[in-house]
């Protein structure tokens, strides 16, 4: 007599299914675990990669004289570095490259002047506010530009990737925004009238501003800001303890004293800006009104 199948055998079909389901849990598990572990891979490694912009003065730029590359943020590079515990390995990067370096994991962390915008935060978290600045816009003097108003059906240029960009496209609707890859370019490009106006941080405007002072024709910054940018160190999502320790990071150098002797070096009274510094080491999305417009 033949035997009848059994009815609790195992099904070929619903064993593979659940093999592959038992497979995709494991490989989410272990890629949550691998983000979330990041802090120990830095330390572990014993060193930080952190990333800043490459041609950004006073940010991050490569200095002739000492071939190297300084700013504020690649100091607030060197500061975290050193309140982790571990050594600095820098990376420069241009404006449209932070976040993607970040996405990537080439970068563990990016202080790049990354502005929180709601699209970013989608993207990338950041880290307590360690910088704040006005967006403004450079018109040549003789333009006869005087107020925001004035923009209307005028060429405006911003570096590509940059929050000046984005910022611009909504306060400036009646523009045409054009992007360049840097805003060297975008300077260039006021200079040879293929433009009438460039955005960025008020700070990059103000040394452009100066040295056009020594030409024919001397550029002006618009006293009306674009909007005030509330800026954080950016990682990657899924990375709770690294950042914890970033803002851990950040309060400490605020009560040290660090954050405010690295802001007088490149900002206040012992730079060219001579500026004061009123920001606080506090969350960024909830600072940024101009965002979420």
């Amino acid at each position: 007599m033949k035997r009848q199948p059994r009815s609790n055998l195992t099904n070929p079909t619903s064993t593979n299914k659940s093999a592959w389901l038992l497979i995709a849990l494991l490989a989410s598990t272990w890629s949550t675990g691998a983000f979330a572990n990041r802090l120990a891979d830095i330390k572990s490694r014993g060193t930080l990669i952190c990333g800043t912009q490459n041609a950004s003065s006073p940010y991050g730029y490569q200095d002739p004289k000492q071939r190297k590359y300084v700013g504020y943020d690649v100091d607030i590079c060197q500061a975290l570095s050193s309140e982790l515990g571990v050594k600095l390995q820098h990376k420069p990067l241009s404006t449209e490259a932070r976040i993607p370096e970040v996405k990537m994991g080439r970068v563990d962390i990016v202080a790049g002047s990354v502005a929180w915008l709601p699209k970013r935060a989608e993207e990338v978290d950041f880290s307590l506010q360690y910088l704040q600045g006005n967006i403004k816009v450079l018109v040549k003097k003789e333009s006869g530009i005087k107020t925001l108003a004035d923009l209307a059906g005028k060429k405006v240029c911003a570096s590509s990737g940059s929050s000046s960009a984005a910022i611009a496209q909504k306060t400036l609707p009646k523009a045409d925004v054009l992007t360049y890859q840097n805003i060297s370019q975008c300077y260039l490009g006021l200079q040879n009238d293929k433009v009438q106006a460039m955005s960025a941080g008020e700070l990059v405007l103000l040394r452009f501003a100066n040295d056009s002072q020594k030409t024919d024709t001397p550029a002006v910054l618009l006293d009306e800001p674009t909007a005030t940018e509330h800026i954080g160190v950016i990682m990657n999502k899924g990375e709770p303890e690294l950042k914890a320790a970033v803002d851990k990071a950040l309060t400490a150098m605020e009560k040290s004293g660090e954050l405010d002797k690295i802001f007088t070096k490149w900002l206040g009274n012992d730079s060219i800006y001579k500026l004061t510094r009123t920001f606080k080491v506090v969350p960024v999305a909830q600072l940024d009104s101009s965002a979420k417009q």
